[in-house]
């Protein structure tokens, strides 16, 4: 198979203009993930003063929108089509139906207005995710995954940055700026369906499909039973026990955040949305600076380690000492740095190169499933966790962090410097 897919854009040496604009295109699925849900949560407090939202409704909202369940439906079905009918289908036309979706939450009227559109939006998103991640490994020259998955974990740190940023200006307008700021991610999301129509599918998909159609020497089995092997469930197992833990701290980040920002000197607006832009922004310099420049040629095991122990530590800080603003500050500084090079960017490398090309997209969907879903369960019972206090809820997001670290480190493959091709034939060569 080296042979037949060398003419690939960037398969072979280093990356041409090409492919970081491919990349690009296809990583911008998530700045409009992120995006959506910082969006989502911004645009709430003025949906429940505009619209009288209950609890309920609130708590299913988060539950069913980006963040969760709506997206891990959305990424189990459109990670299936991408490896049956190819990428390109999925990653462009999918953005015609995100920006359908939003169009709901601009002229949102009414609450059942903003459920559906959040529902809409959420599938969109989870659909791209897969179809973008299978194409960014694909296409990135063998020896530079991880520096092309960066670029796109950089893009999604970037969403909630320029969200934020947008709702500050913008809050002088209410409903209106919120309107604003969801109508620029649907104009960007339809832009993208024209700039991804130029794109090219993925050669190395093409090649699998016409390997298995011939039924050539080796094909590649594309059933959906055949991701059901031992050697893959334990694959899948491992990534969505790392990721799952992970995000339970990350999706419950966001009701202690605020508190914090409350705490240490009743920060203003402004000071709230400055220093969650600072982390925001650390975090895409320490995906930049290492995670960029050494996942593919150090080992990634102890780079993960070293990511899972700074963010325990930085995670233990608020469990331990009182809640001061030196405190906040360095707890704010190693979990933005460590998430930088750990668990989310080396989830979305691994998660390519652990299944063959025909599995691998209809492979991360599972797993994306089933981390947004149980996140999306999990959202109905953090305000309970919130009300055992801050001390007590610090140490369970520490728990979560150290579970994850410690799956992540002993389950840790050593693919830095490998091509696909001969990961394949690792996967395939007898035990």
């Amino acid at each position: 198979m080296t042979a037949t897919i060398a003419g690939q854009p960037g398969q072979a040496g280093g990356s041409k203009p090409e492919d970081w604009k491919n990349t690009i295109l296809a990583g911008l699925a998530n700045y409009i993930d992120s995006g959506s849900i910082v969006a989502g949560s911004a645009a709430l407090a003025l949906w429940v003063e505009a619209y009288h939202l209950d609890n309920n409704l609130v708590g299913l909202l988060g539950a069913f929108g980006p963040n969760a369940i709506a997206a891990g439906i959305g990424a189990l079905i459109g990670g299936r089509m991408c490896d049956l009918f190819g990428r390109k289908k999925i990653y462009q036309y999918d953005m015609l139906f995100y920006a359908f979706g939003m169009l709901w939450l601009i002229f949102a009227m009414n609450a059942w207005m903003i459920v559906l559109g959040f529902f809409l939006v959420g599938l969109a998103v989870g659909a791209d995710i897969p179809a973008s991640w299978s194409l960014i490994l694909e296409m990135a020259p063998d020896r530079e995954r991880g520096k092309h998955s960066g670029v796109a974990q950089v893009l999604w740190y970037l969403g909630p940055v320029v969200v934020l940023l947008m709702f500050l200006v913008l809050s002088p307008l209410g409903l209106l700026g919120a309107r604003i700021v969801f109508a620029h991610l649907a104009i960007l999301a339809v832009a993208l369906t024209f700039l991804r129509s130029r794109m090219p599918e993925s050669e190395r998909w093409l090649e699998a499909q016409a390997s298995a159609k011939a039924g050539g020497p080796a094909p590649e089995r594309a059933r959906l039973r055949d991701l059901f092997t031992r050697q893959h469930i334990r694959s899948m197992a491992f990534l969505a026990g790392m990721y799952v833990f992970w995000n339970l701290w990350a999706g419950t980040n966001g009701f202690f955040f605020p508190y914090i920002l409350r705490t240490v000197g009743n920060q203003s607006q402004v000071a709230s949305v400055a220093i969650q832009a600072l982390s925001f922004l650390i975090g895409m310099l320490s995906i930049w600076l290492i995670f960029m420049r050494f996942s593919d040629r150090v080992n990634q095991r102890m780079m993960f380690l070293a990511s899972a122990v700074i963010q325990v530590v930085g995670m233990a800080l608020l469990a331990i000492f009182p809640l001061t603003l030196p405190v906040a500050l360095i707890h704010v500084f190693l979990m933005a740095f460590g998430q930088g090079f750990g668990a989310q960017c080396f989830f979305q490398l691994w998660s390519g190169e652990m299944f063959p090309t025909l599995l691998r997209s209809t492979a991360q969907g599972v797993m994306f499933a089933v981390v947004r879903v149980t996140l999306g369960v999990f959202s109905f019972f953090v305000p309970m966790l919130t009300a055992t206090g801050f001390t007590t809820l610090a140490w369970i997001l520490t728990g979560f962090l150290v579970i994850s670290g410690l799956i992540g480190f002993l389950g840790a493959p050593r693919n830095e410097g490998k091509s696909l091709d001969e990961l394949d034939e690792e996967r395939v060569a007898p035990a």
